[in-house]
């Protein structure tokens, strides 16, 4: 009983930091949702709405285009992650000269700001200035413009997140094929095991652990990305790169819809925690079957 007192006393400040800075701006964030709200508006005060702002996401469409947009780009930029990720991952954790200095010029994008890494990507891309519209044209004769075509910008937009934090994956990946127990991996080989058989069936039910663990991170920072790509695109051309972190923005700072953009954050908010939550059965799953 002592020793539980005092675990509880020692963890009571961290409790009381994260009941201020999250479950309280969740409450508030929740109660304005319920509510018709324009602060700069001549009439004053909070207009009760009851769930008619969450009715309305039914049916805006420019909501349900920006969530689909915003799946779809968190689907295939973690994809490619995932996949480069693992392939460095293998390469680097065998010895080969210059493995210390290609790991440290390898990870200089992961250390680089969200905003930093948005404008690095604008300079890049640039027509008549930046070397990506130049060898595209000089190379492949591609007319490339990022801010006319819309398909352009979209896989511009996955490229640099891809640019990103494909070193991250790597690093964590690497990380996990480091402590893997080796016995089973030489066992295979010793009974006649193949590379593809080693790694179907050996490297990859090993580290399904972390792969989970990966996906789980890379997801929630996929659907939340705001800040490269509105250095970037600003969400355009058009609305080919509004995602709904851009989508919300735009909603409660130009047109001062509080309430609305409220209901926008919740929602998006469920739907992160069903993914992780599934995620999170995944990863119990293999758990159970490992012990």
């Amino acid at each position: 009983m002592r020793s539980n007192r005092m675990g509880w006393a020692l963890l009571t400040p961290t409790l009381v930091i994260l009941a201020i800075v999250g479950f309280l701006p969740f409450l508030y964030v929740l109660y304005v949702s319920l509510f018709d709200w324009n602060p700069f508006s001549n009439q004053l005060g909070m207009v009760w709405a009851g769930v008619n702002n969450f009715r309305r996401l039914v049916f805006d469409g420019a909501f349900l285009d920006s969530l689909w947009r915003t799946g779809l780009f968190a689907f295939v930029s973690v994809t490619i992650e995932l996949a480069l990720g693992f392939l460095l991952a293998q390469t680097l954790v065998k010895p080969f000269p210059g493995r210390t200095v290609f790991r440290t010029i390898y990870v200089l994008p992961l250390v680089m700001a969200p905003i930093a890494v948005g404008a690095t990507w604008r300079l890049l891309t640039i027509p008549g200035f930046g070397p990506i519209p130049y060898y595209l044209d000089r190379w492949f004769d591609i007319d490339y413009r990022l801010g006319t075509f819309a398909d352009q910008a979209f896989i511009t937009v996955i490229l640099m997140d891809v640019w990103h934090w494909t070193p991250f994956v790597t690093l964590t990946l690497l990380a996990g094929l480091t402590a893997m127990p080796k016995e089973p991996l030489e066992q295979a080989q010793v009974d006649g095991a193949n590379r593809w058989q080693v790694f179907r069936y050996l490297t990859i039910p090993m580290m399904m652990p972390v792969l989970l663990t990966v996906i789980f991170i890379r997801l929630m920072d996929a659907l939340r990305i705001v800040d490269e790509v509105f250095m970037l695109t600003s969400g355009g051309p058009g609305t080919a790169t509004q995602f709904i972190g851009i989508h919300i923005y735009r909603v409660v700072v130009p047109k001062t819809d509080y309430g609305y953009g409220s209901a926008m954050s919740l929602l998006v908010l469920y739907f992160t925690i069903v993914l992780c939550w599934l995620l999170f059965i995944a990863l119990a799953q293999v758990g159970k079957q490992r012990d």
